[in-house]
């Protein structure tokens, strides 16, 4: 599917479907409506008025055209009121018309864009809608969806702005095969998401880099070398052997910044002999969606090529019952020297996230670190399914994260890392305990317990679990299943470095 910038009018663009995006709110008319050909204006004004349209967020009103004009019809959507997040507002409007051409059958679309809003933001906001609203998961299905868009063009009355607005769509294009990337790795089923799996996406991510990214993998031997007792532990009560992954960004260009992203990696999570309930399994596979996210955004880096030089880190593993699994009560030590006593095996994220980090800190001086991980039911329970959140030791840090993620749209909401809570995460027969001594605000409770693997490192823990896997739509343009959260807003936070 190729997205075009072009310069026209809805009298002069050609395509199966015309969309004409409208505000409403109190200067709102009926008749202000432009792009509608004057011989079909009556019939638009019986149509609206029988809708009652009034240009709220989403409303439509479709016209049909007769044969022979430039389009087989003419779909004006409202935007709501102005002055809110027209971006995302944008977004919904794409995603609803492409959503209505998809489902009619329809091949081709423009959209006849308002001077107001031709802008970078919105045409980026344009683009990502597109590709990610196209995007379907159906390679395990007997015949594929055939119902794709061929071409999706942006009409524009400025010539000027024509190559600019081009180079915004090419990047938009790079960042959603990043999070298309992310989205297939969640989405694949564990019976071949495995560890060695991940690892070898991974791999094939640095072969297409033109060098410009390694990869080291190491083997529980070798972990083990290192003394990663925490994630080992998780890996033990599975068949497939885990893979500790390392991926290394080498910027092109001379950098003084050094950054980690680390992503949890349980390929599918059972929770081990605290067993979840069946219900509870059922979309366990996306537990990996932190490192599928990491993944999606190292996909792009050879082609943006960030003035940063950047560190990717996963511990992948199952976490499986079986009797070499670890049991609530059995103590291990972790990288950095810690004792962790396992009093529920199905808080197993935080221990591959402790390694983790403690790897890549003694492995590299870091200017910042942020992890990603569906880490916990309790933040959903927080913010909802939509909302991820995020702590974390340093304001700089957090309002780079925060700000880049509204930029693109990915909902984030700043949570507190409460000192007092690390009491909450001691033990009475080694240093720490993988749960709390409460069973109130287990998010916060957590990150109290990843923390106490932070060494003197800008971080930020990011919670995902809500929006990483949707079971039902989270928006017009983003569906069921895995979502590349994480991977945009990790790509504008670069780019603003």
């Amino acid at each position: 599917m190729t997205i075009n910038i072009e310069r026209g009018t809805a009298g002069t663009a050609g395509a199966n479907l015309l969309v004409i995006p409208i505000f409403g709110g109190k200067t709102f008319t009926l008749k202000s409506i432009k792009g509608i050909p004057d011989d079909m204006f009556d019939r638009f004004l019986v149509l609206a008025e029988r809708a009652e349209f009034a240009g709220k967020a989403n409303e439509t009103v479709y016209l049909q055209l007769p044969v022979g004009r430039n389009a087989d019809g003419i779909l004006v959507i409202g935007l709501g009121e102005k002055g809110k997040d027209v971006a995302g507002a944008v977004r919904e409007v794409v995603g609803t018309a492409g959503a209505f051409a998809r489902r009619g059958g329809m091949k081709s679309v423009a959209l006849i864009l308002p001077k107001e809003l031709a802008k970078a933001n919105v045409i980026d906001a344009i683009a990502t809608a597109i590709h990610l609203g196209e995007y379907s998961f159906d390679m395990y299905k007997k015949e594929p969806s055939k119902k794709h868009l061929d071409s999706f063009s942006i009409v524009i009355e400025d010539r000027k702005q024509l190559l600019a607005f081009r180079k915004i769509v090419e990047h938009a294009e790079t960042v959603c095969d990043g999070v298309t990337v992310a989205r297939d790795l969640v989405n694949t089923p564990a019976q071949e998401m495995t560890p060695t799996h991940l690892a070898e996406a991974a791999l094939e991510i640095a072969k297409v880099s033109n060098e410009l990214i390694t990869v080291k993998i190491l083997d529980a031997k070798e972990c083990k070398a290192l003394g990663m007792g925490a994630y080992l532990a998780v890996a033990q009560g599975s068949d497939e052997a885990p893979k500790f992954i390392h991926l290394i960004y080498t910027s092109p260009r001379p950098s003084k910044k050094t950054i980690a992203v680390v992503g949890k990696g349980i390929t599918f999570d059972s929770g081990g002999l605290s067993l979840k309930p069946a219900d509870g399994m059922m979309t366990m596979k996306c537990d990996m969606a932190g490192a599928a996210s990491v993944l999606g955004f190292f996909a792009t880096l050879s082609r943006i090529k960030p003035r940063v030089n950047i560190h990717g880190v996963i511990a992948a593993t199952e976490n499986m019952p079986s009797g070499k699994a670890i049991r609530p009560g059995d103590i291990v030590k972790s990288m950095n020297g810690k004792t962790v006593e396992i009093l529920n095996t199905d808080a197993e994220g935080r221990l591959v996230l402790a390694d983790s980090m403690t790897y890549i800190q003694r492995e590299v001086k870091l200017d910042a670190m942020v992890d990603l991980a569906t880490l916990t039911g309790a933040v959903v329970v927080a913010l909802g399914e939509e909302v991820s959140g995020v702590m974390g030791n340093d304001k700089k840090l957090m309002k780079e994260i925060l700000s880049s993620a509204g930029l693109v749209g990915e909902q984030t909401w700043e949570l507190p890392l409460v000192e007092r809570y690390s009491v909450l995460m001691k033990s009475e027969h080694a240093d720490l305990k993988n749960i709390s001594s409460t069973k109130y605000g287990g998010c916060l409770t957590a990150g109290s317990f990843l923390a106490e693997f932070v060494e003197n490192t800008p971080w930020v823990h990011w919670d995902i679990a809500g929006p990483a896997f949707a079971e039902k739509p989270l928006s017009s343009y983003l569906g069921k299943g895995g979502t590349g959260f994480g991977v945009r807003t990790l790509v504008e936070w670069v780019r603003e470095m």
